[in-house]
């Protein structure tokens, strides 16, 4: 502590007039200001910061009562407390606002044997600092009060619980008087909650760690609880944070979804064994279209060709139509087959996307049909685009069932013509397949039974057919993630898939 009596006396005095101007004043020398008081509380001497800081910067002040140097505010404030302090000779501090060069000052009395020395000190910034720091503490104080999750904070030296929030009294079930009363171990059963935090404990102050375990609530009941534990300075204790959170329901729902879990895997492993019974019965079923239901169709219009040649002349002309009705029968069951062998294999069929060209593969398909039907006398035209990414072996067959379609009921017309266009689709990323054809058309009112297995909208006398073909471009464009639909014309009807175009080539998932 500074010896003013040494400092201030005759012998500094000396000292300092033999080192500095006449004129200077050694208590000049000092950041702080300074004022010398005898032992009545009246001015000895005041250095330039302090007349700075009471703005008293002109005028002689020896012998004058301190307090009339100071804002009257002041004086009526802390006079009376500083006085009390001086007559027990005991150091006495404030801090008060000032309206002259600095925000707040700090007034320091401190005795010495001649009287008091008062220092002067901007503490501003001081000030705003604790300000800052009593406003964060309020802050923490009101999360830690108005927190909907229970949290408690305890002593890690004897475990006595310093503070708990609302939502813990409402979760335990205990009054925030009696909580306070507490010791950690009493939130535990059989008192283990030391053993819990000694680990805890030696983790590091930013970190934060995990505990599950059970809690004692005040009614006795015990509670599965998730504690989240990070410690803290709190009032000048080494303390702990502990939030709460009760995982009860959370583990139940944990444990129904496990079983959920369970059911689903088994229920999964049940559809996936049926799912290979059927994929083995469609298997079995393609192989009997292929060859245990040809064979016989074939002997049978093999019989009946046979049986036309060589005893025809002894057949009169109802036994001819009879033999021509069982290979008008025959072939059209042949064709069943086939068209059902086609269906039932569309959804084991795998492949990849690629670039198709629409043209070359109709100009196929219709230079087909031309040899099939020499008779026949149909205009095929193709748009300028004719590119779309597809499957080719999924593609060819449902542009056969659309041509089919076509060539079928354009029969009746001497001026037939057949149109296909690549066009622009509705959705992004789509490209549509139309074919339009001037034949017989549809009823719109029956339009959703034209993609529907053996539904027919015309007589088979008039158009044979046995209702697959568009039911088969159907399954096409669903193993491509595409759409059908039909449209009714008064020249003929239109029939359009839609095929979403995959960025480069991807593979169609086959379904066993």
């Amino acid at each position: 502590m500074l010896d003013i009596k040494k400092f201030v006396f005759p012998v500094t005095h000396a000292i300092t007039r033999a080192l500095l101007p006449p004129s200077h004043n050694v208590l000049d020398v000092a950041r702080d200001g300074i004022v010398l008081l005898d032992s009545a509380g009246r001015i000895v001497e005041l250095n330039a910061v302090a007349r700075r800081f009471l703005n008293r910067v002109d005028g002689d002040f020896s012998g004058r009562d301190f307090w009339s140097a100071v804002p009257p505010g002041i004086a009526e404030l802390h006079q009376l407390g500083t006085v009390k302090a001086m007559a027990l000779y005991k150091d006495h501090v404030f801090t008060e606002r000032s309206d002259f060069e600095c925000d707040w000052l700090e007034y320091c009395f401190r005795p010495h044997s001649a009287g008091y020395v008062v220092n002067l000190r901007d503490v501003t910034h001081k000030h705003e600092l604790q300000l800052l720091l009593a406003k964060s503490k309020h802050t923490s104080l009101l999360l830690f009060e108005k927190n909907p999750n229970a949290m408690w904070i305890f002593d890690m030296a004897s475990r006595r619980i310093l503070s708990v929030n609302q939502a813990a009294c409402d979760f335990y079930a205990i009054e925030r008087n009696r909580f306070l009363e507490l010791n950690l171990g009493a939130l535990f059963p059989d008192h283990s909650g030391a053993a819990l935090f000694d680990s805890v404990g030696k983790a590091g102050p930013s970190e934060l760690a995990l505990q599950i375990c059970n809690q004692v609530k005040g009614d006795g009941a015990l509670v599965l609880v998730e504690l989240a534990c990070g410690r803290i300075d709190w009032r000048d204790h080494q303390a702990m944070l502990v939030s709460v959170s009760d995982i009860a329901e959370r583990h139940l729902s944990d444990r129904t979804l496990r079983q959920e879990n369970t059911e689903l895997k088994l229920a999964l492993s049940s559809a996936n064994e049926a799912l290979k019974n059927a994929s083995r019965d469609v298997n079995a079923l393609t192989y009997a279209l292929s060859h245990d239901m040809q064979i016989p169709l074939h002997v049978a219009n093999g019989f009946a060709a046979i049986l036309a040649k060589k005893y025809g002349e002894l057949i009169d002309h109802t036994g001819r139509h009879y033999i021509n009705r069982i290979q008008d029968s025959t072939r059209l069951m042949a064709e069943l087959v086939d068209d059902l062998r086609r269906l039932v294999q569309l959804p084991q069929r795998s492949g990849h996307l690629e670039t198709l060209d629409v043209t070359a593969l109709c100009a196929a398909i219709v230079d087909d049909l031309r040899l099939r039907y020499p008779d026949r006398t149909v205009t095929f035209e193709m748009n300028a685009r004719s590119t779309v990414a597809a499957d080719k072996s999924l593609l060819v067959i449902a542009l056969s069932c659309l041509l089919d379609n076509a060539w079928k009921f354009t029969s009746k017309k001497v001026d037939a013509w057949i149109k296909v266009a690549v066009i622009a689709g509705d959705r992004p990323g789509e490209l549509v397949l139309q074919v339009s054809d001037n034949g017989e058309g549809f009823e719109t009112a029956y339009s959703d039974k034209l993609f529907v297995a053996f539904q027919r909208l015309h007589s088979g006398a008039d158009y044979p057919g046995n209702g697959l073909g568009l039911v088969t471009v159907l399954r096409v464009a669903e193993r491509h993630g595409g759409r059908v639909w039909a449209q009714s014309t008064p020249n003929g009807a239109s029939f359009y898939m839609a095929l979403p175009q995959a960025q480069g080539e991807h593979a169609i998932e086959q379904t066993n």
